[in-house]
């Protein structure tokens, strides 16, 4: 989690706070949070298992608590470090935003900057062990729901939707490889790599289907008050209306002052769309078929 501003935001923020007061704070606030909010991502992945699951009315909600309490928790121990470790010009202006390394670095000297790169390294396989895992199940529950390919909806002998991680690392490999082409006003050529752009489209996303989410529970509740609710909804509805309102702030503050990256991100869910409808249109229209021969 970075503890500084981005080097654009270092500029911006004095400008829009003298110029808007509290709008410009709540601006650059909703701006900052793109960083922050995609190191925290991940905590819901445990959903995506819970049909296999022994207990999941018990074991999925706590889960999902201690996992993202125990992350909060070492982030803002990160954080204090960074602040008794460094002073605050130093963090400002760090190289590349690297705060962690500079940190390090001044406790370890140069060994700090090998320290900080096996921590990464192993700190990346842990993370791509639970998205790579969770995230095949996604796709096996959409085939499960006729809308992916079924082959994706199958268990091989080992009980893992193997076909499923097999399309998903193809996929991953495409778009790591994908590169970016980008011509400034001087004419100057730079090349970039798709995948760090993704990044950036997801936060925008993401926060869009967590809405979502969790104004599914209002409506279920209107809808189907009869039916059985092994979660309770914490605070109901007071804090669920708090994150949909805090999370609908941040996406129209990142739709205004982040449009090239968040406008993408809302560009490829309504790309969605149409695949979803013509998807299912031709799922019931196999399943009618089949039926009736």
């Amino acid at each position: 989690m970075k503890c500084a501003l981005p080097s654009f935001l270092k500029t911006l923020v004095p400008t829009i706070t003298a110029a808007s007061g509290a709008f410009g704070l709540l601006v650059a606030y909703g701006v900052a949070q793109v960083g922050s909010l995609f190191s925290a991502d991940g905590w819901n992945n445990i959903g995506f298992t819970a049909a296999e699951v022994k207990n999941p009315k018990r074991d999925v909600a706590l889960s999902m608590a201690f996992g993202t309490i125990i992350v909060i928790t070492l982030y803002c121990l990160a954080n204090l470090a960074y602040l008794f470790t460094l002073p605050l010009v130093q963090i400002q202006t760090a190289a590349d935003d690297r705060v962690a390394s500079a940190a390090l670095n001044a406790i370890f000297g140069p060994t700090g900057a090998m320290i900080m790169a096996v921590a990464i390294i192993i700190s990346t396989f842990g993370c791509n062990n639970g998205l790579i895992l969770a995230g095949a199940r996604v796709t096996y529950a959409m085939a499960r729901d006729s809308l992916f390919f079924q082959a994706t909806g199958k268990l091989n002998k080992k009980g893992v939707p193997g076909t499923a991680l097999i399309y998903q690392g193809v996929w991953i490999a495409i778009l790591i490889l994908l590169r970016t082409r980008r011509v400034d006003a001087a004419g100057a050529v730079t090349y970039g790599n798709l995948y760090c752009d993704l990044l950036n489209y997801v936060v925008f996303a993401a926060l869009l289907f967590y809405v979502l989410t969790i104004i599914g529970i209002f409506v279920l509740r209107v809808k189907r008050p009869e039916a059985e609710r092994p979660y309770r909804a914490f605070g109901y509805p007071f804090i669920p209306s708090l994150y949909v309102l805090a999370a609908v702030t941040i996406m129209l503050v990142l739709l205004l002052y982040q449009t090239q990256t968040a406008g993408k991100g809302l560009e490829i869910v309504l790309l969605g769309v149409p695949v979803y409808l013509l998807w299912s249109w031709w799922s019931r229209r196999t399943a009618s078929t089949s039926s009736t021969q």
